[in-house]
């Protein structure tokens, strides 16, 4: 009987192979066919992740008779048998997910030993030490990873012994302690599971394999997924592969390697690397490795090997590769390679140096950069003036860029638990997978021990996190909650600040400021301009916002929010004079007082946007929010305001509402008190004619927030260009305008294309309408929307990313109604999924014309859109 084919002997694949095979398994079977040195082995595919958890964790027939088959390859090419007493073929068994996911999966290496091959191992190669030392590492791993025993049990268990003989690092341990520490790990193992360590090859293969598809849903990473939007349906592909050993002696040793440097993007062998180790050593931190340019002197044949493989895998591949290999008694190996995980600078300068060597072509580079990288290039760096003050603790290994401040957390809980009300900084040892919620939560990463490459640096750089590892001065006292460097104490909850781009770390907080485009942004961002179809305006409240956005390359400005400018200086007593007047000439002798005010605020925000356009939207929020609900403050501004306690009191308690986000807000405002809009509009409308006069060709674009029925829009409309005329008549001047509404109720997405015989443009305000769409509250569902996401009942936070098959579908209804009645109406969204690039793929494919985001987040929206056109063209062509 014939089964489908689950299980791939490397040679048997391809790179473009990923999605069946993993990355890993891909890549192995690829340079396998380009002729690098590759232990043989086998990959069983993601399909069989999938089936097994389908099949209640159980394997789909065949597979057991297909792992044999290729076991029996295996045997045939190296010569030696699984299980072989006097020559034993020794195995990894790693996991390899199509999208790499560094640390989050387990991985058992030295598998195949036992009381009787460990001796056999030992014949073979001479060397006592070297086998003992491989049997720990294996029931180690075996018993952490398979049989789900502490691992700290097994750390414990070897630190007491380094303590008792007196010495510092494992590899000061002699045969005889490592043998002893085989049978106190294999005691730990039967004291915490009741069961014995399985000395049958086969067993602990099949065990092995089983474990390994069992982490694809563990803890880490799912959360690992969650962040970085990987979909849980992928599963994970399993590698069994020939054992090398780096940990045979002085000849012996082993690296990870990046062909540029993953934090710059300099164009040169990065890597670090450990003689007499094995490969976990060097990610897990527990001995600081070394640079590898130091293994020219050391291994100068190997070195020149490692750099020709190097050229080798970025012609094939042309993109920056990370690697790991091992060199086993002068032998040279590599064990995997995949694409460089890389900060946001690193990304646009290979980016950019790869076009311009030739090596990739524009369009290529555009397609690679990350557009959420671009938020690491736009983080805050710390303040020259206020660091050269600042008291140096210690310095450590640059791992990823920025700067980061806040409060010492020792663990991945309390981290989590204080970044609900403050900043925090992770400090660990070293970090592990399961930290990898803690430093999600925590601004910046400090680690005492590892390297470039540790876990701490590789998911810091992933994650767009501030972090400094290695920084071997600190000795950090976990379970006391502090640590300790040159003298000094920091406990938890003291502030420290890292800067990642340097690696120094200081005690206290150092002042941030904002960041600059560099001259590899500005080169891609040339080139994604190139691209993009749709337009990108930006969410700006202030002239300030306005100049970043157009340093950015914002065309306009999407959403510009009055109501911010009430709480501005002296202006929120006029406005609080408004609320409370008692006639409407009263009201109207307050709103007098702002006008000026409002005036200048657009006109200095017209100036800087020159003759791009400016939506701005007309007073949104309820009245209340203006007002002081506490007796105390209500005491303190009756006074100033010179009424009585009694008479605010009853104002508030007259503007309290039960739903105000469903209340008297929005455009039902400007119904009720229509000289609020109309002082508004004459603001907006006198600038304008003022800037005209000066030469200035301004946009202006009135927004009707909250819409809801045809007459609202209708009757606001007819007062909005009643005062336009007033004003061009006055001033003497003419400009154009539009008026518009915000599209955020549902109803209005309904009855489109009557609202757009009235409104020239449509703006969805995508927060307030997946709120109402949902029925979720903005301000509450952070309540219980993390358990919906935990519990898959949503796959994303919808504030964050747009939920394309209910807001979305709404939307591209109320786009295509509109645009049935006013061919020429101009549609944009203004809502914070104006930056979140899977939102704006969904805005460049359904043809609205433009997006709008906060202004740090301009250049994400542009590659985004950019990427979006991209994808739009690659599938057009297959088709």
């Amino acid at each position: 009987m014939s089964f489908k084919k689950y299980v791939y002997f490397f040679g048997e694949g391809k790179r473009e192979m990923k999605k069946l095979l993993g990355g890993k398994g891909a890549n192995l079977s690829e340079m396998t066919n380009i002729g690098l040195p590759v232990p043989p082995g086998f990959t069983i595919s993601t399909e069989v992740c999938n089936l097994y958890y389908d099949l209640g964790k159980r394997r789909p027939e065949g597979l057991d008779q297909q792992i044999e088959e290729n076991l029996k390859k295996l045997e045939e090419k190296m010569g030696i048998e699984f299980g072989d007493k006097e020559n034993p073929l020794l195995v990894s068994v790693r996991s390899g997910a199509a999208i790499s996911m560094p640390g989050m999966m387990d991985s058992v290496l030295n598998l195949g030993l036992n009381d009787k091959t460990v001796e056999g191992l030992i014949a073979k190669t001479g060397n006592e030490r070297f086998g003992w030392d491989a049997y720990r590492r294996f029931v180690h791993m075996f018993g952490d990873v398979v049989m789900g025993v502490e691992h700290g049990k097994f750390e414990e268990a070897i630190s007491a012994k380094k303590e008792s003989k007196g010495v510092k690092f494992d590899t000061d341990l002699t045969a005889r302690d490592l043998k002893e520490l085989v049978d106190d790990y294999k005691k730990i193992i039967f004291d915490a599971r009741g069961k014995s360590f399985p000395e049958d090859p086969r067993e602990q293969l099949n065990m092995s394999i089983d474990a390994v598809f069992g982490s694809w849903n563990n803890k880490r990473a799912i959360s690992y997924r969650n962040l970085h939007d990987i979909p849980h349906n992928m599963g994970t592909a399993v590698n069994v592969q020939v054992m090398v050993f780096g940990n045979m002696g002085e000849t012996s040793g082993t690296g990870v390697a990046f062909t540029r440097n993953p934090a710059t993007g300099d164009d040169y062998l990065y890597g670090e690397y450990l003689i007499n180790a094995q490969g976990e050593d060097v990610v897990a931190g527990i001995r600081t490795p070394q640079p590898i340019k130091k293994l020219e002197k050391e291994m100068p044949e190997n070195y020149k090997l490692l750099l020709d493989i190097r050229g080798k895998l970025e012609e094939h591949y042309r993109e920056m590769q990370d690697f790991e290999f091992t060199i086993q008694e002068g032998r040279l190996y590599i064990l995997q390679t995949r694409t460089g995980k890389r900060t946001a600078p690193s990304a646009l300068k290979i980016a950019v140096d790869m076009v311009e060597q030739g090596l990739i072509d524009k369009r290529t580079a555009v397609a690679r950069v990350e557009p959420r990288m671009l938020d690491q290039l736009l983080h805050k760096q710390l303040d020259r003036n206020a660091k050269e003050k600042a008291e140096l603790l210690s310095k450590g290994l640059p791992a990823s860029p920025g700067a980061a401040l806040g409060k010492v957390m020792f663990n991945a809980d309390d981290a989590v638990e204080e970044s609900k009300g403050d900043r925090v900084i992770l400090v660990r040892t070293e970090t592990s997978p399961e930290d990898i919620q803690g430093m999600a939560a925590a601004q910046g990463i400090l680690t005492a021990r590892g390297g470039m490459t540790s876990h701490a640096a590789v998911v810091a750089r992933g994650m767009g996190k501030c972090c400094v590892a290695g920084a071997e001065a600190i000795k950090v006292f976990e379970d006391k909650q502090y640590f300790q460097v040159n003298n000094k104490k920091i406990k938890k909850g003291d502030w420290i600040t890292l800067d990642g781009s340097t690696g120094e770390i200081f005690k206290g907080k150092i002042p941030v400021v904002d960041p600059e485009i560099n001259e590899n942004m500005r080169t891609l961002m040339d080139w994604v301009d190139g691209y993009r179809k749709i337009g990108i305006r930006a969410n700006a409240d202030t002239p300030h916002d306005s100049r970043v956005a157009r340093e950015f390359g914002a065309e306009g400005i999407g959403l510009c929010r009055t109501e911010h400018m009430f709480f501005e200086g002296k202006r929120i007593k006029s406005v609080r004079k408004m609320i409370v007047a008692s006639s409407r000439e009263e009201r109207s002798k307050a709103l007098m007082e702002l006008l000026p005010m409002q005036r200048k605020d657009f006109y200095e925000i017209f100036k800087v946007m020159k003759d791009l356009p400016v939506t701005i939207r007309l007073l949104d929020p309820p009245l209340h929010e203006f007002l002081p609900s506490e007796d105390d403050d209500i005491e303190e501004i009756a006074k100033e305001l010179g009424i009585s306690f009694d008479e605010l009191k009853s104002t508030v308690t007259s503007l309290h509402e039960m739903n105000p986000m469903l209340g008297h807000r929005g455009c039902r405002l400007s119904i009720t008190y229509p000289e609020i809009a109309e002082m508004q509009v004459r603001a907006i409308f006198e600038a304008a004619a003022d800037l005209t006069g000066e030469g200035y060709n301004v946009k202006p674009e009135v927004m009707v927030p909250l819409v809801g029925n045809l007459m609202e829009i209708k009757i606001l409309k007819e007062k909005i260009i009643s005062v336009a005329d007033q004003v061009m008549s006055e001033k003497k001047q003419k400009f154009d305008y539009k008026v518009g509404t915000m599209m955020e109720i549902p109803r209005a997405c309904l009855i489109a294309d009557k609202i757009a015989r009235e409104a020239e443009f449509f703006s969805f305000g995508t927060n307030d309408l997946t709120q109402m769409t949902y029925g979720f509250s903005r301000d509450d569902s952070g309540k219980f929307l993390p358990d919906y996401i935990e519990q898959g009942i949503l796959a994303k936070d919808p504030f964050s990313t747009l939920d394309i098959g209910g807001v979305g579908q709404l939307i591209q209804m109320g786009l295509e109604r509109g645009r049935s009645s006013r061919k020429d109406l101009k549609v944009g969204i203004c809502g914070e999924h104006g930056g979140d690039p899977k939102s704006i793929t969904f805005c460049h494919n359904i043809g609205m014309d433009y997006v709008s985001a906060s202004p740090y987040r301009v250049p994400v929206a542009r590659l985004a859109a950019a990427q979006a056109a991209i994808n739009e063209e690659e599938s057009e062509k297959e088709q």
